[in-house]
């Protein structure tokens, strides 16, 4: 695992800081003392291909991607709270710059997707418990990042606005998705109208600060340069939080259609319709994408090797097969559906090679070790 330079943290501005600490020589502490706070992906990623797997028929693959993701969530769980206490200077900083704060919504949305994953076998105490602790932690983050930015005034500057901004809304569309999925196993009425409605409210949030943001990250790519190093997989989560919106949008229709209120009735034909047109887009941007991609490591011959980072390429990629597939159903499309079913295949791939890249990086970073090692 990377222990290279963290957006935030080390970042220039910061460099002579006196809250600066020494980074531990070994290479579990240096590992905790430099976590990237965008590192919850891992389990974003393994999460929603393990649920995308499983809406697919591949049960084998999805529980074991599952045991995957849960290994994943107590780990970084663990390495997240242990920076925060030995490393509390360098942990206060991440939160203090807006660049690096609106990072931790992956640790909101990972925990949603480990909570929505673990539903399928019937655990919806512990996914309601996951759920309200995600929750808490968003309203956190949103109110906290808002303040920072406004009332503290610590503004980013445009350049600073890349992709990885949108994992607020990735993280605020979590709290929906796991709300429909949550509502019809829960044994109260009650509580199955209010996830209802909390699934249309947090939607609803989530599109207008994709529309805002989306509009300030694509004047940053037309007025500023773009270097190899940030034209990267952060750009993906652009198509991952439209399709993660879309999911949202088709979990919102089938709890409609299964348990309806004059309020998913109202909106029925609005979310139906706006999630056409967000799947158009996100689909639209796609080859974009992969032109980038090719730009980056063949045009500029960035290295190819592993990055925190690249877990946000493998997450829009599953996300996108399970809200094409359950759009497709809830709408009756079925060439979505045929769609997806082999693009599921393209976030397996994706999650396996990222996986060979950690597990490559890993091993030469103990070759050096023990070569270093008198």
């Amino acid at each position: 695992m990377t222990t290279g330079p963290l957006p935030g943290v080390d970042d220039p501005r910061l460099a002579a800081s006196p809250s600066r600490e020494h980074v531990p020589s070994d290479p579990v502490g240096a590992w905790i003392a430099t976590l990237d706070p965008g590192y919850f992906a891992v389990v974003m990623a393994t999460g929603i291909v393990s649920i995308g797997s499983r809406l697919f028929g591949h049960i084998l693959l999805a529980d074991v991607l599952l045991v995957a993701t849960i290994v994943a969530f107590v780990v970084l769980t663990l390495a997240y709270a242990m920076r925060a206490i030995r490393f509390p200077q360098r942990f206060a900083s991440t939160l203090r710059a807006p660049s690096s704060a609106v990072s931790y919504f992956t640790v909101v949305a990972g925990t949603n997707v480990l909570a929505t994953g673990l539903l399928a076998h019937g655990t919806w105490l512990l996914s309601l418990v996951l759920g309200s602790a995600a929750f808490l932690l968003w309203l956190a983050l949103t109110y906290g990042l808002l303040g920072s930015i406004v009332l503290a005034g610590n503004h980013p500057t445009l350049r600073e606005i890349t992709g990885v901004w949108l994992v607020w809304v990735v993280g605020t569309q979590s709290v929906a998705v796991l709300a429909t999925v949550l509502a019809p196993q829960l044994p109260w009425s009650i509580g199955q109208e209010m996830l209802g409605a909390a699934a249309v409210l947090f939607w609803g949030v989530g599109v207008v600060l994709y529309l805002i943001l989306v509009v300030i990250i694509f004047l940053r790519l037309f007025l500023i340069e773009t270097t190899p190093a940030e034209m990267g997989p952060a750009y993906w989560i652009l198509m991952g939080a439209t399709a993660i919106s879309v999911r949202a949008a088709a979990g919102i229709l089938d709890v409609g259609t299964s348990d309806p209120t004059p309020l998913l009735d109202a909106m029925r034909p609005f979310v139906s319709g706006f999630s056409v047109v967000l799947w158009s887009f996100g689909s639209w941007f796609i080859p974009m994408l992969i032109v980038f991609g090719l730009w980056r490591y063949f045009v500029r011959r960035f290295p190819w090797s592993y990055e925190p980072k690249l877990w946000s390429m493998v997450f829009p990629l599953g996300m996108y097969a399970a809200a094409t597939g359950t759009l497709g159903q809830a709408i009756g499309f079925d060439f979505m559906n045929q769609l997806a079913a082999v693009w599921v295949w393209f976030g397996v791939a994706a999650w396996g090679l990222v996986v060979a890249l950690l597990l490559g990086s890993a091993v030469m970073a103990v070759r050096r070790r023990s070569r270093d090692t008198p």
